[in-house]
């Protein structure tokens, strides 16, 4: 699937100048790549999908058209539910509780499921008319059928009345056997993955949650690897999973993307070796521990052992990261307790919950939009400081609470991975606590300061009562 994305959608939470001068119209992206792909022959071999202010059946005709077989919708399903475009969506503060984790504002959510039904049966019902008005059944029928399509220089404005559209309208001339739309279905190979050698290796502990210990090597052409064996063990087990460890799962080599993405509770992948882009993506429960090969020579804190955007969206579980990781670690992270040794820029972005302990370097604007959480990032030169993006954060004391909590994280690290810095870090504790700074998001602050008071008020109630 290719998707051809328009420059006129997105939340708003952009710079005005990104929302209002980049990009170009999905209607020109869509119409060359479609064209493109029937010149040579290989429109029958992928699916075109096209977003950006899509709101009406007649934008979904109009793409359709153009040579779209799938259309995204965005921004006109938030406001059915609600959404009143405050555009401030980063700032956790949403009026209406659509885009914010505050129990409060939460509360004032109004959307329901049948507002969207409701909205898309309009869509269908629009888009139905226009077919029927032009002699078509299906909505595949229309696919690439710019014929069908004509300029209204009427309602153009005088500096557009001389741009020419018939590149945009254009509709190779082909042999009839070549195909103007998807026909041929891809071959995943999911028959090959390793999941399903993983499952069934798994099968004791799924059904009868007896501990098992699994040996296997892995590629980087192994891509999201647990996430079918995560759904294996929800389906038998539920959102609470398994007991700790109950798979144990031990990789050698260089995993794919997406190692360990949706990990579920009680599974645990151990990686002797380096791996791609999202580790960890989504992941839900699982436990992830990622050292160098063994007879590896180079220092493991100055290099990067994982790649970008690992640990995105992450929900809850345990991550020991013994190397660097890539940039936006643990962006949007909701609630993933993780070591690492050093990352690059954009860390914590977005980030609502957890605990991120970073034992190393990092990049520039660290903390972006975060709003929940808290890092505890080691910088003895205190360079650190230089490089936070401080509009939602501040630099906060480390209490006891802290103390416990980065002791238990590194202490897991050091029993997990070997780390050295962790080893040296822990001898002497207590006089490195200075060399360790917190970052606390503004409003988890507020938050966490709100509940301290209504937890004092109401013991001050039961005392008196």
């Amino acid at each position: 699937m290719i998707l051809i994305s328009g420059f006129d959608g997105g939340t708003g939470a952009s710079p005005l100048s990104s929302v209002k001068h980049a990009g170009l119209p999905w209607e020109l992206g869509l119409s060359e790549t479609h064209q493109t792909l029937v010149l040579n022959d290989l429109r029958s071999r992928v699916r075109l999908q096209t977003d950006g202010q899509m709101r009406t059946g007649r934008d979904v005709a109009i793409a359709a058209i153009l040579g779209a077989e799938e259309f995204g919708f965005c921004t006109a399903v938030l406001i059915t539910l609600g959404c009143v475009m405050l555009r401030h969506c980063n700032l956790n503060n949403c009026s209406v509780g659509v885009a914010t984790q505050d129990e409060i504002l939460r509360k004032r959510f109004r959307g329901r499921p049948e507002y969207v039904i409701n909205f898309f049966n309009f869509i269908a019902e629009e888009l139905r008319e226009i077919m029927a008005s032009l002699g078509i059944k299906k909505l595949d029928e229309m696919v690439g059928r710019t014929d069908l399509l004509e300029t209204n220089r009427e309602i153009l404005p005088w500096k557009a009345k001389g741009i020419d559209f018939s590149r945009i309208l254009y509709k190779p001339q082909m042999p009839s056997q070549v195909a103007t739309r998807c026909t041929i279905a891809q071959d995943h190979e999911i028959d090959k993955v390793l999941d399903l050698k993983l499952i069934a290796l798994a099968r004791e502990a799924i059904d009868k949650t007896s501990r098992v210990n699994i040996e296997l090597p892995i590629e980087n052409t192994n891509r999201t690897t647990g996430a079918m064996l995560s759904g294996q063990v929800c389906k038998v087990h539920g959102e609470q999973g398994l007991p700790e460890d109950t798979i144990y799962s031990k990789f050698t080599g260089i995993a794919g993307q997406s190692f360990g993405a949706f990990l579920a509770k009680g599974i645990t992948f151990e990686l002797e070796g380096m791996a791609n882009d999202y580790v960890g993506k989504g992941i839900s429960g699982g436990k992830i521990i990622i050292y160098p090969n063994k007879h590896s020579s180079f220092n493991s804190q100055e290099n990067i052992i994982i790649g970008n955007t690992a640990f995105y969206g992450a929900i809850n579980g345990e991550a020991y990261i013994r190397g660097m990781a890539g940039e936006r670690f643990c962006i949007r992270n909701s609630g993933l307790n993780t070591v690492v040794e050093g990352l690059g820029d954009h860390g914590c972005e977005y980030m609502t919950g957890g605990r991120v302990v970073i034992i190393g370097n990092t990049g520039r604007n660290f903390g972006a939009g975060m709003s929940g959480g808290i890092a505890y990032v080691y910088s003895p030169d205190k360079s650190f400081k230089d490089k936070c993006n401080m509009e939602m954060i501040e630099f906060s004391r480390i209490d006891s609470e802290d103390e416990a909590v980065m002791h238990n994280l590194l202490h897991n690290h050091l029993k997990y991975t070997r780390s050295p810095l962790a080893k040296n870090i822990l001898e002497d504790f207590k006089a490195e606590l200075k060399n360790f700074i917190k970052v606390m998001p503004l409003e988890y602050k507020r938050i966490l300061e709100s509940k301290k008071l209504e937890e004092k008020l109401k013991l001050s109630e039961d005392t008196e009562g």
